[in-house]
């Protein structure tokens, strides 16, 4: 909020292209993030149009959110204007598969900060939370018993700067599958890093945050993952380089709103380009 008392949000885009395995939860999971965006002042819009990667159409956004995508989901074109919206302060947000995405792609996987190997069975057990003070984390208990896959990865975070503040439990549960790759200790299942290690050099870095949980549409009816989702994309954006919170931001919203309740705020993005779906053209 400015001195005026105008009050910025942000702008989000979700990506949720598939190339490989297509999760059943993602309607789901769209439908959660914009039934709670006045929560963090924010509204998103998702696409599954590689076209809408351009320079143009990625400096509106505060966020990019990749939710559950997998395979090769954009082409040249769109990872440079991908890289170039990394290099200008923007900021990432993985979840679930993002992570079994762009593999030859050496720029989103040190922004993401792994990839993804295999996962053990679907199944219940128990997610050790190593932070309890940041947002990601804050609302979730010390022990945090969940029903989704245990995933494992071809390299440690931790090797990029990631800081991980999800672990799995590997006594609580099943896992039968081969391990090929050092992923560390403890067990990553989702980190943050403050300044994303995709940004090319002389560019500004804004922050990353991945986490492997959310395969299930029960899952993202679970307020406790979603305060860990929401938490995840506040974080990003208190990085503060992007316009939504730094007014010398060179990517984010230029729109503002005026100082209202959250719950009867008007959004009224900008026009979307083909293939956008806002929340006004959702609804």
């Amino acid at each position: 909020m400015n001195m005026k008392g105008i009050c910025f949000f942000a702008r989000i885009l979700i990506y949720s292209a598939t190339k490989g395995f297509r999760h059943d939860s993602i309607p789901t999971a769209i439908a959660a993030l914009k039934a709670k965006e006045d929560s963090i002042n924010a509204t998103f819009d998702n696409t599954e149009d590689p076209s809408q990667f351009t320079d143009t159409i990625l400096s509106n956004y505060d966020a990019l959110v990749f939710l559950s995508t997998t395979g090769e989901v954009l082409d040249t074109a769109g990872k440079a204007a991908f890289q170039n919206y990394l290099n200008l302060g923007g900021t990432f947000v993985g979840i679930h598969s993002s992570s079994d995405t762009l593999r030859n792609t050496t720029f989103y996987t040190r922004e993401l900060g792994s990839l993804f190997d295999y996962h053990a069975n679907l199944q219940n057990f128990t997610v050790d939370v190593l932070d309890l003070s940041n947002p990601i984390t804050s609302k979730l208990p010390a022990i945090w018993n969940v029903q989704d896959e245990a995933y494992n990865f071809e390299s440690d975070p931790r090797d990029l700067g990631a800081t991980v503040i999800l672990a799995a439990n590997e006594s609580s549960y099943v896992d039968t599958g081969i391990r090929r790759f050092n992923q560390g200790t403890p067990h990553p299942l989702a980190w943050f890093q403050e300044h994303g290690a995709g940004v090319a050099n002389g560019g500004v870095a804004g922050r990353s945050f991945y986490t492997s949980l959310g395969h299930l549409n029960e899952t993202w009816q679970d307020d406790l993952f979603m305060s860990h989702i929401f938490g995840g994309i506040s974080w990003v954006l208190l990085g503060n380089t992007t316009r939504a919170y730094n007014s010398s931001g060179l990517v984010g919203n230029l729109q503002t709103t005026d100082t209202v309740p959250s719950a009867s705020r008007s959004v009224s993005p900008t026009p979307s380009a083909s293939g956008l779906q806002s929340p006004t053209a959702s609804s």
